[in-house]
């Protein structure tokens, strides 16, 4: 049979199909996907290291700021308990607002200041209970020789042990500054510390709380791609 010469296509005999390669359609891992490289484990490893320890300094704050939280939280009417010389503070008057009057001491008082703050703080214990101590706020351009402090006070009354962390090295800094130490179970009041000024520890506790839990989600997130990634290695 004749052929047309103007034709350019050509007629090529069919042969046998062979197996079907992978593509769409096609079942089992893709080979390509598997050949790529597994993320860097020591990299992951750090990672998720991180994230742990990142959470147990939020969870660890959240836990220091908690008293103060719990005081932020309490009636905003303070106790009166009279006078602070004879007073013997229980586990009932423990991170309460309270209103006392008193006469501060100077053996063992110290003046101090807090990064980002013009004003600056006495410590003093109160005359004639030396197991009970005062921390007032001295108002920016006030502190000197002329300064007489109170002798009416309302604030948040806690243990020394529990008085959180603003006031974490306070019994050290006493024996640091004058060499007399803080007996064991002493009390302290904190001057002008009311509930409603203590409502920013409510904040920092919710924002620590969340940041932990926002890392051991991202923790857990990553363990569970691992372990997803090896059953599928496990299945293929």
């Amino acid at each position: 049979m004749p052929t047309d010469p103007t034709s350019t296509l050509e007629t090529f005999p069919r042969g046998p199909r062979g197996p079907r390669g992978p593509g769409l359609g096609a079942t089992g891992p893709d080979p390509e996907l598997l050949a790529l490289p597994a993320p860097p484990r020591q990299a992951r490893t750090v990672t998720v290291a991180l994230m742990a320890v990142t959470a147990i300094a939020a969870l660890g704050m959240a836990l220091a700021l908690l008293g103060e939280a719990r005081y932020a939280l309490s009636s905003g009417q303070p106790v009166n308990v009279g006078e602070l010389a004879p007073l013997r503070p229980g586990a009932d008057l423990a991170n309460r607002y309270v209103r006392a009057t008193g006469l501060l001491g100077t053996s063992g008082a110290i003046r101090y200041g807090r990064a980002a703050e013009g004003d600056s703080f006495r410590l003093s214990p109160v005359a004639g209970n030396p197991a009970l101590w005062v921390e007032i706020r001295v108002p920016e351009g006030f502190e000197g020789p002329r300064f007489v402090p109170p002798s009416v006070f309302a604030g948040r009354l806690v243990p020394f042990r529990s008085a959180g962390i603003r006031h974490a090295r306070l019994a050290a800094e006493v024996e640091e500054q004058t060499g007399a130490g803080v007996p064991d179970g002493a009390w302290l009041l904190v001057d002008g510390s009311s509930p409603r000024a203590s409502r920013w520890a409510v904040a920092l506790v919710a924002l620590f709380v969340g940041f932990a839990g926002w890392n051991l989600f991202g923790i857990a997130r990553v363990l569970r791609r691992v372990r997803d990634a090896k059953d599928g290695s496990a299945g293929s």
